[in-house]
């Protein structure tokens, strides 16, 4: 007990310091949010998946949701005492294990006090009991509505003149140039296509714990059922491989490229160039494929980069088999002599968690 109530000390504190330094807003706490989604959902129709829900949090006591199966640690802060409110969610924010020592909970924190406050006066907006003291006490619903109306605010980006739609089918219009570069990035193993830019392994750890751990591990190691990002050297001939960066892929430039179009999950797109290449350079310190802390990867060393398997990828050359012959018409009948048999059947991966998994490796984390 004492330890929680020393915690909640110092989210105080915390708060004190937030509360005088900052005026919280409710928009940008919803983009904070985005690096929750992940693992929590809000709102009508929420419901618990790799962490529990959060409407109506304020006041409820940690680890206390039905049918959401909570690591033993949240549980016991639970009949610790700790029940969430500005104070513990400020603390609990900052530094999750710091409040709950052995939380399942990645997510390595919020570094800024700003964020803090305002994904905290988000939150509120979900609860009705807090709704009325958001924004200098409009009620839930006005609260609610702030968001939209601030983007609605926001000028729409003006739309070109429909072209003419000489072939085709005179559907649409032509992308302009700045739609097409906004979707042209894919980045090629040679190295064309990368944007200019640097980071550093430290730089990417930092990167790495605010927006990758809370599903990868702080070391890649994994949450749960989300992927794991290191290790598996040596086991493509298992019959359960591990398939990570430094095991099995080919090229950096499919790493560099996925993290730019698609991570972190659920706020895609938000990362700089310059986070992106921190990122990667951290992933290949995690799979020893460079070894010093201070090493910067950087659009012009990138190309040099090699990943340790990539050598035992072949080109598909089977545009020269007999099969693929230029005007060769494909069998589509009676191509086989005799039935046809199931030789092997794959194996699902099934990596995305499910909210129903029952495995105590995959027990839930989260705020509450």
């Amino acid at each position: 007990m004492l330890k929680y109530l020393k915690a909640g000390l110092l989210g105080l504190a915390a708060v004190a310091a937030t509360g005088s330094a900052f005026a919280a807003d409710i928009v940008e706490g919803e983009k904070v949010f985005h690096k929750c989604a992940a693992c929590h959902t809000i709102g009508e129709g929420a419901k618990s998946r790799v962490g529990p829900q959060l409407n109506d949090l304020f006041g409820r006591r940690a680890g206390t949701i039905g049918g959401f199966k909570y690591s033993a640690a949240m549980v016991a802060a639970g009949e610790g005492g700790v029940v969430w409110d500005e104070q513990t969610l400020t603390q609990f924010l900052v530094k999750p294990r710091d409040l709950v020592k052995g939380t399942k909970m990645a997510f390595a924190g919020l570094k800024k006090s700003a964020d803090i406050a305002n994904v905290i006066e988000y939150l509120k907006t979900f609860d009705p009991e807090m709704a009325a003291t958001v924004s200098g006490g409009e009620t839930g619903e006005e609260a609610g509505k702030e968001i939209e109306v601030a983007k609605a605010e926001t000028p729409a980006p003006a739309r070109p003149s429909e072209p003419d739609h000489e072939g085709g089918l005179g559907l649409g219009r032509r992308a302009t140039a700045d739609e097409i570069s906004a979707w042209d990035i894919d980045v090629r193993p040679d190295g064309l296509g990368l944007p200019p830019g640097r980071g550093t392994v430290a730089e990417g750890e930092e990167l790495f714990s605010e927006n990758c751990a809370v599903c990868h591990g702080d070391f890649g190691e994994a949450v749960g059922r989300w992927p794991v990002l290191a290790g598996g050297q040596g086991t493509l001939a298992d019959e359960r491989p591990v398939k990570t960066i430094g095991s099995y892929w080919p090229y950096l430039s499919t790493v560099y490229d996925y993290i730019r179009r698609a991570m972190p999950f659920g706020n895609a797109r938000s990362l700089s160039d310059d986070d992106v290449y921190a990122i990667t350079a951290y992933l290949l310190y995690l799979n020893d494929v460079v070894t010093e802390e201070d090493f910067e990867l950087s659009s012009d060393n990138f190309a040099g980069v090699r990943l340790p398997n990539e050598s035992n990828f072949v080109e598909d050359d089977r545009a020269s088999e007999p099969e693929y012959a230029a005007g060769k018409e494909p069998c589509m009948s009676d191509c086989k002599p005799g039935p046809v048999t199931i030789t092997m059947r794959a194996r699902i991966l099934d990596v995305t968690p499910d909210a129903n998994d029952d495995d105590e490796e995959n027990a839930g984390g989260g705020i509450d």
